[in-house]
């Protein structure tokens, strides 16, 4: 319940210590000081109750039958965008795109129908970031 509501009502509010990395299309500096597991955040971006990014996307994970196209191919994402341009895109998408359906992964809570269970929270950790971001470097050229 927690991931639907935060995706129909894109959870907005700046977190302070992403805002102050943020430039205008990436952030450079890891969230976390563990290194991204590429293992766990292919969990992450399979997973459809913590993630959700196959609702959108698809990607090279054979075992996940049904994958959305109303947004890129995450095949070939590493190829096109650098580590710190996809950790802006998790952190928040609409810094640089507005008009973005995606959500922002790792800004508090706060949109005005956002519910209070959910305020001030985040849809995925630093860490659970980092490992998204490790695992999407993976991904070359399609």
């Amino acid at each position: 319940m927690r991931i639907v509501a935060c995706l129909l009502f894109a959870c907005a509010g700046a977190g302070a210590g992403a805002a102050a990395r943020a430039q205008t299309d990436s952030i450079a500096a890891p969230l976390t000081a563990e290194a991204g597991d590429a293992a766990r955040g292919r969990a992450i971006v399979a997973d459809r109750q913590l993630g959700l990014c196959l609702l959108c996307h698809s990607a090279p994970i054979a075992e996940e039958r049904f994958q959305g196209n109303l947004a890129p191919s995450l095949d070939g994402a590493g190829a096109r965008w650098s580590g710190s341009q996809l950790r802006m895109r998790m952190v928040d998408a609409s810094a640089f795109n507005s008009e973005t359906i995606m959500p922002s992964y790792f800004k508090p809570g706060g949109a005005p129908r956002t519910p209070a269970a959910l305020r001030g929270k985040t849809i995925l950790s630093a860490q659970q970031v980092e490992d998204v971001v490790a695992y999407l470097q993976t991904l070359g050229a399609p």
